[in-house]
């Protein structure tokens, strides 16, 4: 697995900690000075090649971009991560194949391959989006009733979030 060394820095880690933080404050004032710092600091930790900085801010971009320019380059910052193993990027990668844009036209194979990918990995709504192509014959795919239930059964697996183990109670659950 290749890490950019930038990604890997205490100060990139930082600025993409203060980002979420900024992103996510209630109490803080929405005022558009604010917002501009929000995204500056996400655009800089998805340069250096942070990955859920890449996943987020290629998000924001690909559905809040004001010019294709910064759509693409949303979309780009998604397949990016998709591409280092992100799941949530992964699910919206099949999205942006699935409807397209200038850069990136439609695909239904990659869109499924996508979809897949995220839905084997424990994302339920990419299970779910196959289940219903499987079902309904869309993505370019055939009606398949063992496939629409092998889908189905796996976003219904996923619909129940696990919480992942501390260290301290790994060795004491049974």
């Amino acid at each position: 697995m290749f890490v950019m060394p930038q990604a890997s820095s205490l100060f990139t880690r930082l600025e993409y900690h203060l980002a979420r933080q900024l992103f996510h404050t209630r109490w803080l004032p929405r005022s558009p000075r604010t917002q501009r710092l929000t995204m500056h600091l996400f655009q800089r930790c998805a340069d250096a090649g942070h990955p859920a900085a890449l996943s987020l801010y290629g998000h924001m971009l690909f559905h809040r971009a004001v010019t294709p320019q910064d759509k693409a380059r949303g979309a780009r910052y998604v397949l990016e991560a998709a591409q280092g193993g992100d799941l949530h990027a992964q699910y919206q990668a099949g999205q942006i194949y699935e409807h397209g844009c200038a850069q990136y036209p439609h695909r239904a194979d990659r869109a499924v391959t996508w979809y897949a990918r995220a839905g084997e990995a424990g994302h339920r709504l990419a299970a779910e989006r196959l289940a219903r192509a499987y079902r309904d014959g869309e993505l370019e795919l055939p009606q398949d009733p063992e496939r629409t239930a092998h889908w189905t059964a796996l976003a219904e697996r996923n619909a129940v979030p696990v919480a992942p183990l501390d260290s301290d109670e790994a060795g004491t659950r049974h």
